[in-house]
């Protein structure tokens, strides 16, 4: 899966690892913020969190054609990478009000125009060499790694900033206070009694003055994840210490094709008209299915993690708490690697030995660590989004090496096939969710609350898996279908088209709260599920029309 690729992949690969770690940070703990901080019920914070949505993922069209046009993509890269420093040390300023909020947002939106797609169109470029470009697919499965790595981290880094932040101001997490809170503050909260027994557990004695304990505890939460959002911009600025620290491994690759006829190059690949309005037309049919992808995907940030929040076991044993805590996960990982190092017949002595130490000591480890849990141990919303890009690092080289085997044998799907499979798979993952959702009351009836009927966190773990293999199918095929069939001349503009297309699909994500609310559970996964049905369907139908497309 490794060989043959050139170094500047996992420089890229890095860089985007360190700025994803610093975006599923701050999206782990957005709607939690956004309620704690300013006590937004779920249709305003679904407003704000589609919108921003929406705006990271369609700066990139402009981002695009900044680089394709004027800057290139290394300098608009970095200008990128300084722009979203900024925006998240603005985030992390405390006592901050809506507007001062949405600037930074802004920024934030902006700064990753000018990276995101750029980044992908520059990896992209590193594979226009012959001698790689039969990697292409296995590259951008490879950089997608990079995404999932940092994601992976970012929830749990999350939760310890927001627990020892709360901690140190002799708090802890509770997930109904900060509704309770504001309710008590704006003289809504008709029953006091669950607020007053919360406040007593905090204290450790029934508070003299509701009010000052109600502020008290928000704003110390809402300080915790403005901590969270300063860990963001940290990481985002070992990404450029990455990305321009080893730029002679990418160097060659950081031209566009404008530049290239400026300096006469030979060999530049040149498309009639017809063949440029043909992959427009290629690429404008993907765009369009992988809004529908997207607006599903999504509501991982969104009603997924309301799901997880409001109708999810917030305690659990320890076999289950051991997928949530990274102290007992990681060893675990550690010797499953170890033990795969073991067992494969072409691995070297040494490496075999490497793999055993790696095998006991995680067995090791981990009995100590999940040694500690008690038989209660609670879990919190924001964990669960660990769960897909923990999923993807493992499952990509299985789908890599499965493709792999099929393409040798002349029976590898094409991308297009592959994107439609992706919308198969989407749909079961809501399937299971509508499945999960019988007999559990709607938003509505419990005011947005938590339920009184909890289920097992398993069913979230169960859709975060189908959705991941959905997305190994659907987005670094697309993002590799659109570095191969986009006219050279505009490869920033059309990775930001890719973008723009889950710009629309984040907006969705965020603007179809309101029937969350309103309508039972069931009947809202299965709306996702009807969605990525007729997506699939769509694009089974015109695959062999894009694939012709991207040949010619």
């Amino acid at each position: 899966m490794f060989k043959g690729h050139p170094k500047g992949l996992y420089v890229l690969f890095f860089a985007n690892m360190g700025e994803r770690f610093g975006y599923y940070t701050m999206i782990a703990i957005f709607i939690l913020y956004l309620q704690a901080k300013f006590g937004f019920s779920v249709q305003e914070s679904g407003r704000v969190y589609g919108t921003f949505l929406f705006g990271v993922y369609f700066a990139p069209i402009f981002g695009g054609w900044l680089a394709d046009n004027v800057l290139g993509y290394g300098k608009t890269i970095v200008i990128g990478i300084i722009l979203m420093i900024l925006g998240y040390l603005l985030l992390a300023k405390p006592g901050m009000n809506p507007a001062f909020v949405y600037i930074a947002l802004s920024v934030i939106c902006l700064g990753t125009g000018l990276f995101k797609g750029n980044l992908q169109a520059l990896n992209g470029n590193l594979y226009d060499d012959p001698r790689y470009s039969s990697l292409r697919d296995s590259a951008f499965n490879i950089f997608y790694m990079g995404i999932n790595v940092g994601a992976f981290f970012a929830p749990s880094a999350a939760t310890g900033i927001r627990n020892y932040f709360l901690h140190n101001n002799g708090f802890t997490y509770n997930v109904k206070l900060p509704e309770l809170a504001h309710q008590y503050i704006n003289g809504t909260l008709a029953n006091t009694s669950e607020l007053t027994r919360f406040a007593t557990a905090q204290l450790g004695h029934v508070p003299s003055d509701m009010t000052t304990f109600c502020h008290r505890y928000i704003d110390s939460l809402s300080c915790s994840y403005n901590a969270g959002f300063g860990i963001a911009a940290v990481s985002i600025l070992a990404s450029l210490a990455i990305f321009l620290g080893f730029r002679k491994y990418y160097k060659y690759a950081d031209v566009t094709q404008k530049e290239k006829i400026k300096n006469h190059e030979e060999n530049l690949v040149q498309l009639t008209p017809e063949q440029t309005r043909n992959r427009f037309k290629a690429l404008g049919l993907v765009f369009f299915v992988v809004i529908f992808f997207w607006m599903a995907f999504h509501q991982n940030g969104f009603t997924l993690t309301l799901f997880a929040k409001n109708y999810t076991y917030q305690t659990v044993g320890k076999a289950t708490y051991t997928l949530f805590d990274l102290a007992a996960l990681l060893p675990i990982i550690a010797a499953i690697i170890g033990l795969i190092l073991v067992v494969l017949r072409s691995t070297k002595k040494l490496t075999k030995f490497i793999g055993g130490f790696l095998f006991f000591a995680g067995l090791a480890l981990a009995y100590i660590a999940i040694d500690k849990f008690s038989d209660h141990m609670p879990i919190t919303a924001e964990l669960f989004q660990q769960f897909n890009p923990i999923f993807i690092v493992f499952l990509t080289p299985l789908v890599v090496g499965i493709f792999g085997a099929l393409n040798r044998k002349g029976k590898e799907p094409s991308s297009s096939k592959k994107i439609a499979i992706g919308m198969v798979l989407a749909a079961a993952g809501f399937g299971i969710m509508v499945l999960a959702s019988q007999g559990l009351p709607s938003p509505c009836a419990i005011n947005q609350g938590v339920s009184n009927v909890l289920v097992t966190p398993y069913w979230l773990i169960s859709t975060y898996f189908m959705l991941t293999i959905a997305e190994l199918m659907l987005s670094p095929m697309g993002i590799s279908f659109v570095s191969k069939v986009s006219p050279p001349k505009y490869k920033g503009l059309m990775q930001g088209g890719w973008f723009a297309a889950t710009a629309v699909g984040n907006l969705l994500a965020g603007f179809i709260g309101p029937l969350w609310a309103k309508w039972p559970l069931w009947q809202f996964f299965m709306l996702l599920v009807v969605a990525a049905l007729l997506s699939a369907t769509f694009m089974f139908a015109i695959s062999n029309k894009l694939e012709e497309a991207a040949k010619s």
